[in-house]
């Protein structure tokens, strides 16, 4: 759907009257002016009524349509073709969602898709129309104030992880060893993505640094801005990355230490109870032996049958102990 469409000249907004190709002419007959139109998630039948005014690529009306590219920036003959990746961060429940803006400008235009609920471009668009000095930049005044609003996002999500991270960081070192793995690949998962989403704009911002985006040359220091921005973010994504793959393997060794220590409580444990068994286990056998009633056993009518095999078993009892009890099991 086409969330709003306006004319910009000399900074100042101009409401459109009439369709969408009333407002191109309009535009195009005045030639100091640009026509900024703004999409969210549009359909085939609504980017044709746009494609048949502008002379658009069809493989990047097909990207725009569809969706899930990554950061990158396109010529085709006079258009320029610039993909943004904006992120967008649950604070219920620590994820990123990531959104696209795809960006169609010529000289005269600005067609924006947005696909997703990251970054809308309606901040973008009040703050563009507060400054008419950058809006007079025309298109390039544009992508600029986009780019900047997705970076600054990047920013302030980097900040959230930080928090998260440390959190994450206090429960493993916490000493109550509860089991953090999965919240720490979940996190480390987000990280990635982030990086998946900013990465590939850095050779954007270096193209039009550069210079070699001629539609971009009037505000190539307001971009060298933003670069130096998204530089800081991608250098504090690679640190948070490499403090979760610490934070893992720190996790996991505190873990396996635990674990060791439960398992050789539990073998200190079945040793005694072995030991325990065996001191009962000989005056057990020797009583069993002598109560199996027959007639003829040994010393079975002896006077000092019964105080003997008494005397008997304390004595095994007492060598097994102090076998037992040498060998450290008790």
């Amino acid at each position: 759907m086409i969330v709003d469409q306006a004319i910009y000249r000399d900074g100042v907004r101009e409401t459109i009257t009439g369709d969408i190709s009333d407002a191109f002419n309009a535009a195009r007959a005045r030639g100091d002016s640009f026509l900024w139109i703004g999409l969210h998630d549009p359909s085939q039948e609504e980017f044709d009524l746009i494609t048949h005014e502008v002379k658009l690529h069809p493989l990047a009306v097909e990207d725009a349509i569809h969706a899930h590219q990554r950061a990158k920036l396109e010529r085709y003959d006079d258009t320029l073709f610039v993909v943004l990746k904006p992120l967008l961060y649950a604070d219920e429940t620590s994820d990123i969602e990531v959104g696209e803006i795809n960006l169609f400008l010529g000289h005269d235009f600005v067609i924006s898709v947005r696909h997703g609920q990251a970054a809308p471009l309606g901040a973008v668009r009040r703050r563009l129309e507060s400054d008419p000095a950058l809006l007079a930049a025309g298109p390039s005044g544009v992508l600029y104030a986009i780019c900047d609003q997705v970076v600054d996002d990047y920013g302030r999500i980097t900040h959230e992880i930080e928090g998260d991270l440390i959190a994450l960081e206090r429960r493993v070192f916490s000493g109550e060893y509860a089991d953090a793995t999965e919240d720490i690949y979940s996190l480390k998962r987000e990280v990635l993505e982030f990086r998946t989403a900013q990465d590939p704009l850095i050779p954007v911002l270096e193209e039009i640094v550069k210079g070699r985006v001629e539609l971009c040359s009037a505000t190539r220091e307001q971009f060298r801005d933003v670069l130096d921005h998204l530089l800081r973010v991608d250098a504090q994504v690679d640190e948070h990355n490499e403090l979760l793959t610490s934070a893992l393997t720190a996790h996991l060794a505190l873990t396996g230490r635990e674990q060791n220590k439960v398992a050789m409580q539990q073998n200190a444990d079945m040793r005694k109870i072995s030991s325990w068994a065996a001191l009962i286990a000989v005056p057990t056998m020797i009583a069993g032996i002598y109560g199996m009633n027959f007639d003829h056993m040994p010393e079975l009518h002896w006077a000092f049958g019964y105080p003997l095999a008494l005397i008997l078993m304390a004595v095994a009892v007492v060598v097994v102990f102090r076998l037992l009890r040498r060998s450290g099991w008790l």
